[in-house]
């Protein structure tokens, strides 16, 4: 097959479908090749694809024209389809800020501040008048290089865009924002570039080797790893823990573990692992580190947003304007499109939004190409649609086609597996992008304007990403994985700079478009289009598929199947040989990387492997959801890893460790393949190979090296083990345990050991076949003693029970040879050989023909229901003897039964059969064979009878015979059944017959006696009646047609038809055909009168009478239209002209409602023509004539009104006659108005009447002003309506003078003062408005008047101000000028005074609502303020009596929290202070604490318990809701400038004076206990609680004295708990002393002081003693027993109590071996006679060890190596002091079984931990009372008699 006719450049790729021109190459792109497919070569896409790819792939992309002929038809209806949009905002797709989050960004920025600069953003920065965004600013930079780079760029502009999307900016500004950007962010810059160029230090625990304290003592991520315990160590996990028990929590994997990786945000504190990012971090970065939850902005966020649904109708309407608003009707250019875009792109154009309906899911929304299962549209011929909806070509089956790897794909992926939509517009764009697995693309545009691609081959991606990543930092740095969300251009010119290849590809309709694996495409639509794309997936593709799933796991995507589930379900399912290579490379690559892991996994401990659950529809992908990975989110389809803290969560096998921090041994390995599988996989590929080329097969392991698998060692107990050598071991071992009798739990540790083998390559098959092995034996085994168990439990009395079958018991028995040594299977078969006796038995009695009776059968039955194993034969048995009893009783009741026809003959001929069938004879045989007899003889009767012609009386009387005779006979119900079929008809026809002339429904008659004619015909009996049916049939029809002409009109010759046939039939005289004939005459006679009126001119009445008379016939007449003709044209007449004749007695207002004198005119002409005489044609004449004298009478009245505003002089005078002849034209104007609208006619003279009338009645209004005052909203409406009146009037002499005079009335009432009015005039204003009052024509007398008396008020209030300013100070009261203020406002015109009094009462009112809002925070309700400041008062002076009560004064009875001193309240005393309190405020202050103790004040309870509130701060003496005494002297510093006198001032200033007085109080009692360094803590303390009270009773907070007061408390409370601590009865540990004198030098605490002093030597002490311990624990023996007990024993008197270091003494002290030596990790063996343990090496022993082995001190070689007993007891005196016994894990009595292995005898080595695990408090209690044991710890002179045992070394 060839590939076609490629092209790299296009001539008029524009010309078929759209207005755009072409001009190839518009932004100097190379173009993509373009291929034209014969028609042979375009019959298989894949193939024709797999031809072209060596050409087209490193294109990235290329373009297919489909021959001539093929031309798929549309299949959506247009005018139905409607879709969804999204919204793209195009000149953001490049140009865009990050989504930075400006709360992270500012605190971030603050800390940089603060940390580098000593300082915080104060101000804000301003930029051309707003707030300047430098989050956004920074990002902006940063995308174009740094500050250095902008600067010699020049590229500020550009930077400016990113800020405010603005298109132009000036020089000015540029440099403007240069300088802000110097100012505020150049050093955040440098510093945020040093800590991404910085290296930062690996911080995770894996790479630490030991060097713990070096991590612990970095501060460099403290913000970001877990937080650790109280005692300061990382939190151990010792077993499964929930997600409660982990003080932080992954937000990706919701596991606790691994905190030492684990990244705090540190905005919301919210954690994730390193692993967990995407992409993930391999190390703890430096600085601060935000989530990208904080980095990006909800608000600034960028996407594609849902938009509207649109018809495509409607969509196309938003295109075409669209397209029009860009370019014009004109038709554009490729170059100049493209050019519009990509500046629309890089933010020079503006903000622009387009509509896209993109990703439209063909399976809801329809497809463009035909399917299968679509309806057809009517316009689409069918063998069109059938061939297209067939076409390989067709994107619905393009995935699943023949070579398509996406066949083994169960389920339809949306936009893989089923095809998208796209209907979009100009401009509206696909972002830069590469296909999900890295698929090939198949696109192909239905219609519409071109659209545009750009593509990136795959083999450039990398430098792609690159490219993209550097240009667009800012974005990459807030969302690494940008490319994957396809919302982001770049212009391929910058690709190009950068010497990236990018080429082009313009898409016509009907062109197929196609992009390679991981070649990066975007592109963008030239107009209204509709494409549509799928996936696909050739052979080709798989080393990319495996690439792209790489990339999902690095990057912790989801991906959208599984590449390793799809290789395996194509391997099994079958494929061609193009498919072969590249299959076979990627199972290598997945076989070769799953053994190494799995490999790794055995070497670091996980040995545990199950297999998981097979698929149930294995032959397809994705029939079952795998799970994934917490961490990468890959699909776990080969192997997974569980453990059993977390059951249901899965890691793979690269990020095992991450799963949680269990030992190895505790997780789990999954897997669905064996290696030896996947091998199996790769050899059927290369087998498929060969099958192709001729070459000789290859070894079948070829792919498994067993020299790799040997060298597969790791660690196990004595030194390094292959897994080969394991593998052997436990084979042995397993055929040992099938040898030995069977164990259950020995069979179970087995296959357990061998879960670490299972999974392997083929040199595993001997292990998984013993396994299997040992599984049946197992299986075998067991169902043996359950069989046998059965057996023996079964009793015949209970029903619970059940046997065991004997089928069972034979499978069993049936094994050979048998799977494994179980004894019991020869029990079992002594019962199986009873069982099959009775079996034979059965079966002879079963199958004999001999006469056995029911007696025996029941016998035998019995014997096999009273054993105990369960026979088949049994229920034969039993089935037969129950059919005996119901065969006889059948026949009985046969034989007896009596009824007639109540017993079936089939019945009886079944019962016959089943007689043949028994084995046993029964005397009921006779009987039946009798009665058979009787029914043949019955049955030759019926036939003879059924064979001739049937008369009915003939079968009555046979039928009257039978009736006595018990069997129903089929014959005979057959012959019943006809008589009663003939009985049913004649029936029938009689009931029809019965009033058949006198119903409505003939039709239904005659449809019932055509039905029974029918079946008269079809009966078997002879009937005599069926004559009489056809004749009432034809009656019945003639019915029919006379009740049709009554239901429906029908013409005069029907009714005479009607009646000649009533008339044959003889039914005329019936009243229906009457009734008939009466019509037919009433017809006849109105049709004469008709035409009788027709021919000549009548009366209305005439006529109305003729159609009210054919209403009441019923026929058809042909002059009644020609009558109805003449009556509507005379009606149509009269309703034309009934509202002229009306006219005079309606009045309307709007001329739309009126007639139209031209219209009346018509009426009178054509009333002349009408054929009827009527009286209203000469009423309209007389109407026309009175409309014509009105008409004149107007015209005369407007000459009067145009004559008065033609006035030439107007004065005093004038104007009184005036008004009097305005109101006299205003009344005719209105009269004769009214009565032109009387004649309901639309004249054109009644808008004339009245526009001069309301011009007319605004002249009066203006005149009426003149002997009174108006308000000024009355004067700017009449102004306002000046623009409404005629343009006549407005221009005449008296309009203008009017017009004048109400403007100076607008201006003299704006100057007039008003109290709420915010502008206030000044009185050389209002002095000129009284001047232009003598120039205007028209005198306002009263206006005048009213100006003049403001100006007097004016000038009174300005005295009274200065009065009161010249005033002594005492007299100036705040009441006298709120006085003032308000009656400026009423009186005074602009003026200083007016500034003057109104700013010192706004100052003070100020001052005043700042009181109240600082009093009124603290408590509520402020109104008066004077009294809420007199109960801060009183709360002073409370707090100053306590202090004087401190220093001997008196003390009153009076509650120490309230100020409400009531006596009829109760008092209570506190039991510790002896101040009193009311219950009730007791109970309050207890509320928050643990005390429950009401008699104890809550001030004693905080100096008792020393305790504090969980903030930092102390409940009680905490700020609270109280004044802070710096406000108070702010307020007052504030109202020193006042000149009034306001009382609160001095209440604030008595106020200011108590505090300080207070303060200096408190300040004394906080310097005493700073420098108090004594032991007695009572007097400090007692002071301190004095100072408590009064703070907490003070109405007045200092932040300054309460901080001191915390520190004094924080160091009494440090010192209590320090006395508690050393003087309590339990011994504190190290860890509690040393957090205390951390504790103490954060509150700085002295050094001479007693409590520290006193730490620091108790610390000194047990540390000496603690570093002592440990080296004598460590020190193997080198130190003596004595020495060891007399340290012991000083730890146990030390004040400091050390559990660890005494353990460690006390296993120290335990003495093994000849050589009397601690234990050393070295290997051991213990004596099988007096459990001593003694090392090999000491006594010269190697391994393997003896099973049995006896130590040279209990059974010597020789008589004189034996001490006698003297001298043993001699050699006491000189012996080392007891050796406490060791604490053996193993029973010290020697095993019962001969069979005991070597790890029997062999010491288990474990740590120096595990023995100390082992004590307990019997230890102690032992080690308390230890007495001497019967063997000694005797010197090495002793012990050298056994020198012959030892090395010769030694």
């Amino acid at each position: 097959m060839g590939k076609g006719r490629p092209r790299a450049v296009e001539q008029g790729v524009l010309g078929h479908s759209s207005t755009t021109s072409s001009s190839p190459g518009a932004l100097n792109i190379p173009q993509a090749p373009v291929f034209y497919p014969t028609e042979e070569e375009f019959k298989e896409p894949l193939e024709f694809i797999y031809n072209i790819r060596p050409q087209a792939e490193p294109y990235g992309i290329c373009r297919i024209v489909p021959p001539k002929n093929w031309k798929p038809p549309f299949a959506l209806d247009l005018q139905s389809f409607t879709f969804p949009t999204k919204t793209q905002a195009i000149h953001q797709l490049q140009v865009r800020s990050a989504g930075c989050d400006p709360d992270t960004f500012e605190l971030e920025y603050n800390r940089f501040l603060e940390d580098h600069c000593g300082r915080r953003l104060k101000k804000r920065a301003v930029f051309e008048g707003e707030e300047l965004d430098l989050c956004k600013l920074f990002n902006a930079v940063k995308r174009y290089g740094g500050y250095d780079k902008v600067v010699k760029e020049k590229k500020w502009g550009e930077v400016f865009r990113f800020v405010n999307l603005v298109e132009k900016i000036s020089e000015c500004s540029k440099h403007v924002l240069c300088q802000l950007y110097r100012e505020h962010l150049y050093d955040y810059e440098i510093y945020h570039s040093r800590l991404s160029r910085e290296k930062p230090v690996k911080k995770c625990k894996k790479g630490m080797q030991g060097d713990r304290k070096s991590a612990q003592g970095s501060d460099v991520s403290s913000s970001k790893r877990r937080r650790k315990n109280s005692d300061g160590e990382s939190v151990k996990v010792g077993k499964p823990e929930e997600e409660d028990d982990f003080d932080q929590i992954c937000e990706q994997c919701r596991s606790g573990f691994h905190g030492e990786v684990m990244l705090l945000c540190d905005r919301c504190n919210k954690g994730w692992h390193i692993y967990c990012l995407s992409p993930p971090l391999k190390r703890v970065p430096l600085g601060n580190w935000y989530c990208l939850d904080c980095i990006n902005s909800d608000k600034d966020s960028f996407g594609f947003v849902p938009g509207k649904c649109f018809s495509l109708e409607a969509f196309g309407r938003l295109a075409d304007r669209s397209k029009r608003k860009w370019f014009g009707s004109a038709c554009a250019s490729r170059l100049q499109i493209e050019k519009k875009f990509w500046e629309i792109v890089e933010g020079t154009v503006g903000e622009v939004e387009v509509m896209y309906g993109s990703d439209l899911d063909t399976s809801r929304y329809g497809s463009g190409f035909p399917r299968i299962n679509d309806p057809r549209p009517p316009s689409i011929a069918a063998e069109v649609w059938d061939e297209y909806t067939a076409s390989p070509w067709n994107l619905n089956n393009l995935p699943k086609l023949q070579g398509s790897m996406l066949r083994a794909v169960h389920h339809n992926i949306a936009g893989v597996m089923v095809p998208w939509l796209y209907v979009g517009m100009l401009f509206s764009s696909f972002c830069w992008h590469f296909e999900d697995h890295c698929f090939y693309s198949m696109n192909y545009l239905h219609w519409g304007e071109p659209k545009c691609w750009y593509s990136v081959p795959g083999t450039e991606a990398d430098a792609f990403e690159q490219v993209m990543k550097n240009s667009l930092p800012d974005l990459f740095d807030a969302q690494p994985d940008l490319l994957f969300q396809l919302v982001t251009m770049l212009n391929p010119s910058v690709l190009q700079e950068n010497g990236v290849p990018v080429y082009s590809v313009l898409q016509e309709p009907g062109n197929f478009v196609i992009t390679f694996p991981r070649s990066f495409h975007g592109g963008f639509n030239f107009g209204l289009n509709c494409a549509e794309a799928v996936n696909f997936a050739p052979a080709d593709w798989l080393p990319h598929g495996g690439l792209g799933a790489e990339l999902y796991r690095s990057y912790h995507k989801a991906a959208v199947l599984s590449h390793e589930e799809l290789l395996c379900v194509v391997v099994k399912s079958g494929y061609d040989s193009k498919v072969s290579p590249y299959l076979k490379k990627e199972l290598l690559r997945i076989f070769t990387k799953e053994k190494t892991w799995r490999e790794r996994l055995w070497r670091c401990g996980i040995v545990g492997s199950s297999p998981m659950s097979p698929r149930k529809h294995p032959e397809y992908v994705g029939t079952e959801e795998d799970p994934t990975c917490i961490i990468c989110q890959q699909y776990l389809y080969l192997s997974t890893v569980v453990c059993s803290c977390r059951p249901s969560t899965f890691v793979c096998l690269e990020h095992w460790e991450h799963l949680c921090e269990c030992s190895p041994s505790k997780h789990c390995l999954l897997y669905r393949h064996t290696l030896a599988d996947l091998n199996e996989m790769v050899h059927m590929v290369d087998e498929c190979n060969l099958e192709h080329t001729p070459r000789s097969r290859i070894p079948r392991r070829q792919f498994t090296s067993l020299k790799e698998s040997s060298a597969m060692t790791k660690k196990v107990k004595g030194g390094l083990a292959s897994q080969a050598q394991l593998a052997e071991e436990w084979i042995l071992s397993s055929c040992k345990i099938l040898q030995t009798p069977f164990s259950r739990a020995a069979y179970i540790n087995a296959l357990k050991e061998a879960e670490q083998f299972l999974w392997g390559g083929l040199e595993m098959d001997p292990v998984r076949d013993m396994a299997i092995n040992l599984v049946k034996a197992q299986k075998w085994a067991e169902k043996v003693k359950d069989c046998l168990s059965k057996i023996k439990t079964w009793s015949g009395d209970s029903n619970n029970n059940v046997k065991v079958s004997l089928g069972d018991v034979e499978t069993l028995l049936k094994v050979n040879p048998v799977p494994c040594n179980e004894p019991d299977h020869l029990k079992l078969k002594a019962y199986a050989e009873n069982a099959m006796i009775l079996v034979g038995e059965m079966e002879q009695a079963l199958s004999t023909f001999s006469h056995v009776s029911l007696a025996e059968l029941e016998m035998l039955y019995s014997r096999a229901s009273v054993l105990p194993v369960y026979l088949e034969e049994s229920v034969k048995l039993a089935d037969e003897i129950a059919s005996v009893k119901v065969w006889r009783e059948s026949v009985q009741k046969c034989v007896s039964e009596k009824r007639p026809a109540a017993t079936e003959v089939d019945a009886l001929y079944k019962l016959k059969s089943e007689m043949l069938e028994l084995h046993v004879h029964l005397p009921e045989r006779e009987l039946l064979l009798d009665l058979l007899g009787h029914v043949e003889a019955w049955q030759t009767r019926c036939s003879e009878i059924l064979k001739g012609p049937i008369s009915l009386k003939e079968i009555e009387v046979f039928l009257l015979e039978s009736d006595g005779f018990s069997i129903s006979i089929p014959e005979l119900k057959l012959l019943r059944q006809y008589h009663c079929d003939a009985v049913s008809w004649i029936s029938r026809f009689h009931d029809v017959l019965v009033n058949i002339q006198e119903r409505e429904d003939q039709r239904n008659v005659i449809e019932e006696l055509t039905c029974i004619l029918k079946a008269g015909k079809s009966l078997k009996v002879q009937v005599d009646v069926l004559p009489l049916v056809e004749v009432e049939l034809k009656k019945a029809c003639c019915r029919e047609k006379a009740l049709q002409a009554f239901s429906t009109r029908m013409s005069l010759d029907f009714f005479r038809q009607v009646m000649e046939e009533a008339s044959l039939l003889k039914i005329e005289n019936e009243k229906l055909f009457i009734d008939i004939s009466g019509v037919l005459a009433a017809g006849i006679s109105w049709e004469e009168r008709a035409k009788h009126i027709l021919e000549t001119v009548g009366q209305m009445t005439e006529f109305e009478e003729v159609l009210r008379m054919s209403e009441n016939i019923f026929v058809i007449l042909p002059f009644l239209h020609d009558v109805e003709d003449a009556m509507a044209m005379a009606k149509s007449w009269m309703m034309r002209s009934q509202p002229f004749l009306l006219s005079t007695h309606l009045t309307g207002h709007a001329s739309s409602c009126f007639m139209k004198v031209d219209i009346l005119k018509e009426l009178v002409a054509e009333s002349k023509l009408l054929r009827v005489s009527l009286k209203e044609p000469e009423m309209l004449q007389r109407i026309l004539e009175h409309c014509e004298a009105w008409e004149h009478d107007v015209h005369s009245l407007l000459d009067c009104v145009e004559s008065v505003f033609n006035m030439q002089a107007i004065d005093i005078e004038i104007m009184n006659g005036l008004t009097e002849r305005i109101e006299g034209l205003v009344a005719n104007i209105k009269r004769a108005t009214t009565a032109g609208l009387s004649f309901g006619i639309d004249f054109d003279e009644i808008p004339k009447l009245q526009n001069a009338a309301s011009a007319l009645e605004w002249c009066l209004k203006v005149l009426s002003y003149c002997s009174s005052a108006p308000s000024l909203e009355e004067v700017e409406s009449l102004i306002e309506n000046v623009e409404y009146l005629p343009a006549l009037f407005s221009s005449s002499i008296l309009g203008s003078s009017l017009l004048n005079g109400a403007r100076w009335l607008e201006k003299a009432l704006r100057v007039v003062p008003e109290p709420y009015r915010q502008k206030r005039c000044k009185l050389n204003d209002v002095k000129k408005v009284l001047d232009e009052a003598q120039r205007i024509k028209i005198p306002f007398p009263v206006m005048v008047g009213r100006l003049v008396n403001a100006i007097e008020k004016h000038k009174s209030w300005q005295e009274q101000v200065l009065a009161f300013c010249d005033s002594k100070s005492g007299e100036q009261s705040w009441s006298a000028l709120l006085q003032l203020k308000e009656l400026g406002e009423f009186d005074a015109f602009h003026c200083m005074e007016l500034d003057l009094v109104t700013s010192e009462t706004e100052k003070v009112e100020k001052w005043i609502l700042r009181c109240k809002d600082v009093v009124g925070s603290c408590l509520g309700d402020v109104n008066p303020l004077q009294s809420a400041l007199l109960k801060i008062k009183h709360s002073l002076d409370r707090s100053l009596y306590f202090y004087e009560n401190s220093k001997g004064c008196s003390m009153e009875k009076l509650c120490v929290c309230c100020c409400t001193d009531s006596e009829e309240q109760e008092l209570l005393a506190c039991l510790m202070c002896k101040d009193w309190y009311h219950p009730s405020c007791l109970r309050s202050k207890l509320a928050n604490t643990s005390s429950a103790k009401e008699s104890i004040c809550p001030h004693c309870i905080l100096m008792e318990n020393a305790v504090t509130s969980k903030n930092g701060g102390r409940p009680l003496i905490s700020g609270g809701k109280r004044v802070e005494l710096k406000i108070l002297i702010e307020l007052l510093s504030d109202a020193k400038d006042f000149f009034v006198r306001v009382e609160e001032r001095d209440t604030i200033e008595k106020l200011v004076e108590q505090a300080l007085a207070c303060e200096a109080c408190l300040t004394e009692v906080v310097d005493f206990a700073l420098s108090y360094l004594d032991k007695d803590l009572t007097t400090i303390s007692e002071r301190l609680l004095v100072a408590v009270k009064a703070f907490s009773v003070s109405g007045v907070y200092d932040h300054h004295s309460s901080c001191n007061l915390e520190s004094a408390l924080a160091r009494n409370s440090w010192k209590i708990r320090v006395k508690r601590l050393l003087e309590g009865s339990q011994k504190p540990v190290i860890q509690q002393i040393q957090r205390l004198l951390k504790e103490g030098l954060a509150i700085n605490i002295l050094s001479e002081d007693h409590f520290i002093q006193r730490l620091r030597e108790v610390k000194h002490i047990g540390m000496q003693w603690a570093d002592h311990a440990r080296k004598v624990a460590s020190d193997s023996g080198a130190v003596g027993l004595d020495e060891v007990f007399k340290l012991i024993t000083d730890g146990e008197n030390l004040p400091i109590h050390f559990e660890k270091e005494l353990k460690l003494l006390r296993a120290r002290s335990l003495l093994y071996c000849i050589c009397r030596k601690p234990y050393d990790q070295r290997a051991m063996i213990a004596c099988d006679q007096c459990d001593e343990w003694y090392h090999f090496d000491c006594i010269n022993l190697h391994k393997p060890p003896p099973k049995t082995y006896i130590c040279p001190a209990c059974e010597p070689l020789t008589e004189e190596l034996l001490p006698n007993q003297n001298e043993r007891s001699s050699s006491t005196n000189d012996a080392e002091p007891w050796t406490p016994p060791p604490q053996h894990s193993e029973s010290k009595k020697r095993p019962n079984k001969v069979t005991s292995t070597m790890q029997q005898k062999m010491l288990v080595v474990t740590d120096l931990s595990n023995i100390l695990r082992r004590s307990s408090e019997i230890d102690h209690l032992w080690w308390r009372n230890r007495k001497p044991l019967r063997r000694t710890a005797r010197k090495r002179a002793v012990i050298e008699r056994l020198s012959p045992f030892l090395h010769n070394s030694q």
